[in-house]
């Protein structure tokens, strides 16, 4: 998709701080950081939200989320993971995407 920022990302059109690519997903570090450490996990290829994501897909975003989370020594301390669908979920780039946030204590409820 020509007009999707997550795309670009992946195709290296635009550029990002990546951390890890493995298993058709990408995580790179989110420019807005809402905690201290707030990391974005995308699928290389389009898929609008979660709820258009298949488990194939699904399950290459949570395994690199997991994995970054683990390198980056938030495993035994914690993290978050989040994904929104649509406007009133939050949603504001329609290409799906996770947020591992960690680094510091969470809220809840977190909205």
């Amino acid at each position: 998709m020509n007009d999707c920022i997550f795309c670009r990302i992946a195709a290296g059109e635009i550029p990002a701080r990546i951390i890890a690519e493995e298993n058709a997903a990408l995580a790179f570090h989110d420019l807005q950081p809402q905690a201290p450490i707030h990391v974005l996990v995308i699928p290389t290829r389009h898929v609008a939200s979660a709820a258009e994501a298949d488990s194939a897909t699904l399950g290459a975003v949570m395994t690199l989320a997991a994995k970054v989370a683990r390198d980056l020594d938030l495993d035994a301390r914690g993290y978050r993971l989040v994904t929104n669908v649509g406007p009133e979920g939050g949603q504001s780039v329609h290409h799906l995407h996770v947020h591992l946030l960690g680094g510091r204590q969470m809220r809840w409820p977190p909205g």
